[in-house]
Formats: C-alpha cells, structure tokens, sequence
C-alpha cells in the first residue's frame, strides 16, 4: 500500500505496460503484477513558466504552461532546458514595441506574435527564428525609411516614419535604416530605377524617400562657377559641354544622369616632373606660374635657370582639343627656347642680358604654339640662375660678389656726389641771395640818402631865401658862407653834446676860434710867440 498525497503521482511498472495514478489517495500495489514503483513530486509551474512534455513512448511532445500543477501520463518525460538545465522555462513578455517569431520545425510554418501580449511560450516543436528570442520592432522617425524584403516571394516594400516597423513571418531588413533626402535648391537626387534600370534625377523641393524599386545612386550638390571659373561637363554621348560663370545661364546647375565633370590632369612642380595636379574647375584669370630648367652656354656652363610665367587660358575649347597637360606643355616648350638662346651666348654675355634673352624668348616667338593651345603668356622673366657645377658656381659666386662690390662702390661715389653737388647748389643759392640782399641794401641806402640829401637842399634853399629877404644887398656868396658857418657850430655842438674824443689834422681843420678873455690876460697870440 502507497500513500499519494496531491502534489504526488506514483508510476507503476508492470510486466507489459506503465500507469500512473495521482494523488490525493491511497494504492494498492499488487506484488504478482507490479514490478517496480516510484512516487514523484508533480512538477508546479508559475504564470510564467512552461515545459516541455515528451512521450517516450509515441515521441509525441506537448506544452504546459502554468499556472497550474503537470500531472504527467504514462511513459511521459519533462524534458531539461540546456541552457538552464531546469525542467521549468520561463515564457515571454512582449511590450508593445516587440515582438517574436516562432519556425515550426515540424511544418516549416513561422508565426509571429506582436506585443503587448504576456506569457508568450513556442509550440513543442517550435523554435525561435531571431537570435535571441524576442526582439524590438524598429522605430522610424519622420526623416527615416528603410526598405524589407519578403524572403518568401521576394517582394521588397518600403516603411516610412513615423511608425514601428515589425517584420513578417518571412521578411529581413535590406541593410539599416535611413535618412531621407532633403531636395532643395542646392541639392537634387540622383535615382535608378532597378526594374527598368533607367536612372533619373529628382530636383522637385521636398523630402525623398525611394520607392520600392528606386535606388540612391547619388545625392548631388549644385555646380557652382564664379565669374572667372569655367568647367567641363561630358554628356553621355561623349560630347564636351563647355560651362562658363560670366554667363548668368550657366553659373550654377546640377549634373544630369550619365553625366560627369571632366577632371583634367596637369603637371606641377617647379620642373613639371609630376603630373597628378587634378582640376575640376579652371580658373580663367590671369596667373603666375614658376618654373626650373638646365641649358648650357656657348662655353658649357651648366646653368639652372629659374623664372616666372605670368599667363591665362583664353580659348578654352581649344586648349582641350590640343593638349591633355597645358602646364607641361607651356614649360617643354619654353625650356626648348631657352636652350636654343642660351647656347648662342656665353656665361658672360648671359649674366649681362638674361633679361634680353628671356624678353626674346617670349616675344620673338614666331610659331602658333600657345595661340593653337589657347593661352596667352603676357611676360616671362628669370628670376634667378645658378651654375649645376659646385666649382663653377663658386667662381660665379666670386665673380657675382666683385660686381656687387664694384656697383656698391660706384653707388657709393655717385651718394658722394650727389652730396657734394647738393652742397655746392647750396653754396651758390646762398650767395645768390647775399647778392639780392646786398642790393636791396644798397638800394634802399641809396633811397635813404636821395631823401636825406633832397631834405638838406630844402632847408639851405629855404634859408638863403630868407636871408635874401631879410638882406636884400648881401651877396649870394656871402649868405651860403653864413650857411657854411652855421653848419659848422651845429656839427660842434652835437660833437660836444658826447663825450667822445676827435682827433683832425692840421690841414682837415679849418676852425674860427675866439677867446673873450684876452682882455684880463694875455692873448693867445702872445702866448703862442713866447712859446
């Protein structure tokens, strides 16, 4: 006898066959039929756990999801989880932004389940398509799309935003998702159609999202040219568009399909001696451009040379029908006439007229060369030059060095004399105006005394005058002895009137001198003859 409480079963082994009998009651096990008996635990499964029943002896399986308590049949067997090595598995719980899907291993059919859904357990021969179990559906935003292709019918359809994108029994995602394109006035859209593989381009202003059979090939900016910028389009047919900024037509568009923006490939360096100068957009104005050379003179001097062009591109359509390489072509052909002039002359003659021989280069240029390639070389000229030879250019280097000291010397001289010249120019302008001021002086002396003079001869003409008035029958000659006489105390007066010294010879003086005294004394006369 067994007692079987209610979570319990007892399996009972016969000689032919199993049963199980479960609790809650009391069994009786008969001894002659029973071969061997065991009590177990049913298994209690939680709201969200499930297992997995096996029939050992049919291979049927079944699901059984709790709650509840599995009571299991004859020759059943609850199969262990691997990954837990549990008998219980836990089911999922879908959110609204998930879902999962489920391969019926026995069929080939795949169900999908899509949130909110709780308790979600696969069927006893399902397994789970994605990697993981239960995945997020994909959010797209307003901007976002992403194309999804049925696996099963090859169909391919395209999910714009906003939305949660949740994929099919059979669909799978064509790559991540994407950002639409914004066509304004700047950018344009270049598509292909890949049922009919037509390609066309979309410049209508709005937000771009490809259709199911469209493909980005490629999103283009508009093409824009200055004033002085041209540039070369080729259409699909091989033909050469020639775009330029000064037209107004021109000055910006977008490249049409199968079109393309002709690169052209130059030459750079000072020698030209690598051509990956890549150029998209010519600039047509007027430019430098350096160069470097060896030549040799008539007395086989090694010389480098180094210089400038100053030139522009006038005829563009020409200029790529006659060369792939313009600046290759403008400097080989210059260093073949610099060749040419500077071996007719030696080192001596070239250091004098360097300038002549590259003014002859340029403008004794008789072929058609730059005209037929459409450019214009307005000036060229050496900057420099230096002898290839070490020990060459150390006797250039001297030579060099004498000729600036000579021309400092002679610079230095010419200052000197300049000085001097300026000194002497002064020296003279200086005498000149001593010269005027001499005779402005003597000038205005002379005035002074003409009116001293005229002023003098009123008042002796206004005295004798007077006097003749007054004395009628004196004689003239008289009267301008009286004039003399009063002229004479004036001139003593103001003497006297100073204390200064005179000193006159006997024959300057001729003086009247009275004494008044010589009645109390002796005269003057007696005193001089007693002496």
């Amino acid at each position: 006898m067994k007692v079987v409480s209610a979570d319990e079963q007892i399996f009972i082994d016969g000689y032919t066959s199993q049963t199980v009998k479960n609790g809650p009651q009391v069994v009786f096990l008969n001894p002659l039929t029973t071969r061997k008996h065991k009590v177990k635990k049913a298994l209690s499964l939680g709201p969200m756990q499930y297992c997995l029943v096996k029939n050992i002896l049919t291979g049927n399986k079944r699901i059984e999801t709790g709650p509840k308590l599995v009571l299991l049949n004859p020759y059943d067997k609850v199969e262990v989880n691997n990954d837990t090595n549990d008998e219980k598995r836990e089911a999922l719980s879908l959110k609204a932004n998930e879902y999962v899907r489920f391969l019926d291993c026995s069929t080939g059919k795949v169900r999908v389940i899509c949130g909110e859904k709780g308790c979600v357990v696969p069927g006893p021969h399902e397994q789970f398509v994605d990697y993981g179990g239960k995945i997020q559906a994909l959010d797209l935003k307003i901007y976002e799309y992403i194309k999804i292709q049925d696996k099963k019918t090859g169909a391919v359809r395209t999910e714009k935003g906003e939305k949660l994108v949740f994929l099919g029994p059979f669909e799978e995602f064509l790559g991540a998702k994407k950002t639409a394109i914004e066509v304004d006035e700047e950018t344009a859209v270049l598509v292909r159609n890949k049922r009919t593989g037509q390609q066309h381009l979309v410049t209508e202003k709005k937000l771009f999202f490809p259709s199911h059979d469209e493909e980005i090939l490629e999103v283009r900016k508009l093409n824009k040219l200055a004033v002085h910028e041209a540039c070369i389009v080729r259409d699909k047919k091989g033909k050469d568009h020639f775009y330029f900024g000064k037209n107004e037509d021109q000055q910006s568009f977008f490249l049409q399909p199968h079109a393309e923006i002709v690169h052209l490939l130059w030459s750079r360096g000072r020698r030209r001696e690598r051509r990956d100068l890549k150029i998209s957009k010519l600039d047509l104005r007027p430019m430098y451009m350096s160069f470097e050379f060896n030549c040799r003179t008539n007395d086989n001097v090694e010389l480098i040379l180094e210089g400038s062009f100053f030139w522009e591109v006038v005829d563009l359509r020409s200029m790529v029908k006659f060369t792939n390489d313009t600046t290759g072509d403008i400097c080989n052909h210059t260093r073949s006439r610099f060749i040419e002039m500077v071996s007719k002359v030696t080192l001596q003659e070239f250091m004098t007229k360097f300038n002549d021989i590259a003014k002859e280069v340029h403008e004794e240029d008789t072929s058609n060369f730059y005209s037929q390639r459409g450019v214009k070389i307005h000036s060229l000229e050496v900057t420099g030059y230096r002898c290839a030879s070490a020990s060459t250019a150390s006797i250039l280097e001297q030579i060099i060095q004498e000729t600036t000291n000579r021309m400092n010397k002679l610079q230095q001289q010419e200052s000197e004399n300049e000085v001097q010249l300026q000194e002497i120019r002064g020296d003279i302008d200086k005498e000149k105006a001593r010269a005027e001021l001499i005779e402005i002086q003597t000038q205005n002396s002379n005035a002074k005394s003409k009116m001293e003079g005229l002023a003098e001869a009123e008042k002796v003409k206004s005295f004798l005058d007077q006097l003749s008035q007054d004395c009628p029958e004196m004689e003239l000659k008289t009267r301008i002895e009286i004039w003399k006489t009063l002229r004479k105390e004036d001139a003593l007066r103001a003497v006297t009137g100073e204390n200064t010294t005179l000193f006159y010879t006997p024959n300057d003086v001729n003086l009247s001198i009275e004494n008044h005294d010589h009645i109390q004394k002796k005269s003057w006369a007696d005193d001089t003859m007693s002496s």
